[in-house]
C-alpha cells in the first residue's frame, strides 16, 4: 500500500469571494489550472500549521483560525485537509510566482468556468463560499 500525500489548502474568502491560485504551466503536478492555495503538510506538522505556512510563504499573509472543512478529492494519492480561512493580516500577493503565475478573487458563481486542478473540488469550494454569506 502507497502512503498518501498529506496536503493542506486554504479556501480565503471575503465579501463573497474565494482566492484562487493558477497553478505554474511548468509545474509537475497538477499545471495550468486553478487551485486552492496550499501545499504539503510536512513531516511533524500538523495540517492547520501547514495551512498557516502555505498561506505565509505563497501569500504574505498570516491567518487567523482557520476553519476545517470538508473537501472533496478525486486523487487517491492525497489525503486533503481543507481549511476556511475569512480572517487574515495583509493583503494576500503572488509571493511565490515559481509555484502560481496568477492570483484572483473570484465569485461563487464563477468558478464552475475555471479549469480545476481537482474538478471535484467545486462544490466543496462553493459551500465554503456560501457558508460565510448565510
Amino acid at each position: 500500500m502507497v502512503a498518501r500525500i498529506p496536503i493542506a489548502t486554504a479556501a480565503l474568502v471575503r465579501t463573497g469571494l474565494v482566492l484562487m491560485a493558477h497553478r505554474h504551466p511548468s509545474r509537475r503536478w497538477y499545471p495550468d489550472c486553478w487551485d486552492l492555495v496550499g501545499g504539503h503538510v510536512e513531516p511533524g506538522e500538523l495540517p492547520h500549521q501547514a495551512v498557516s505556512r502555505e498561506c505565509l510563504e505563497e501569500l504574505g499573509v498570516r491567518i487567523h483560525d482557520p476553519q476545517p472543512i470538508p473537501m472533496a478529492c478525486s486523487d487517491p494519492t492525497l489525503d486533503m485537509y481543507a481549511f476556511l480561512v475569512t480572517r487574515w493580516d495583509g493583503e494576500p500577493v503572488n509571493a511565490a510566482p515559481e509555484e502560481h503565475d496568477d492570483l484572483r478573487w473570484f465569485r461563487a458563481g464563477d468558478l464552475a468556468d475555471l479549469k480545476l486542478a481537482d474538478p471535484a473540488s467545486l462544490s466543496s469550494i462553493l459551500n465554503a463560499v456560501q457558508s460565510t454569506t448565510d
